[in-house]
């Protein structure tokens, strides 16, 4: 059976069969509980991830303390803090298990090493990359010039499974709402 990273590279170009267990082999497979930090703030990024199974958070503490989340990523999506791993240079964001995870994990060193070995590789993760982050752009300007409560309205449309998997705090940080506002409008759509 393929792995569903090889699927994923797939649906962008072939890949020979005998170049799918290079890839395979340049990954490790590890598991992360729901609030295990995969990439800590204040550090350089220096993994890639591709989730398996799981949702992931971009997040960070604001200047009162408060944890902001920025984007949610789930089953079939790759993930790091990119302006960190690409340049080496320290993030103030980190990336969290917002449910209990399987994702598949290369170092940065490693990644180079599968460039150099099968060139091709870096576009289609590229590609996919870039398309990952425009539709996470274009999912958060869906909820500019709304008030919360059509916020929260929207996320449960165009974001169902992820409503369903992650903690109630972790969507109101990620609405910028408090948890018990969302709680309130949780009560009223009822």
């Amino acid at each position: 059976m393929q792995h569903q990273l090889i699927t994923r590279l797939q649906q962008v170009k072939p890949i020979p069969v005998e170049d799918q267990q290079i890839i395979m082999d340049a990954f490790e497979q590890k598991h992360f509980k729901e609030g295990e930090t995969l990439s800590p703030s204040g550090q350089v990024a220096r993994n890639l991830f591709f989730i398996c199974d799981g949702v992931l958070r971009v997040m960070e503490r604001n200047e009162k303390g408060n944890e902001v989340t920025y984007f949610f990523l789930k089953d079939n999506q790759f993930c790091t803090i990119l302006y960190s791993f690409n340049n080496n240079m320290i993030a103030e964001e980190s990336i969290q298990a917002a449910c209990n995870s399987d994702v598949l994990v290369i170092s940065k060193n490693n990644l180079l090493a599968l460039y150099e070995k099968l060139p091709y590789v870096k576009e289609l993760i590229d590609q996919i990359s870039q398309q990952t982050l425009m539709d996470k752009i274009k999912t958060r300007n869906a909820y500019l010039g709304h008030d919360s409560s059509e916020r929260y309205q929207l996320f449960l449309e165009r974001q169902p499974d992820i409503a369903r998997r992650v903690q109630l705090t972790d969507i109101a940080s990620y609405l910028g709402v408090t948890p018990q506002s969302l709680s309130r409008l949780r009560k009223n759509l009822r």
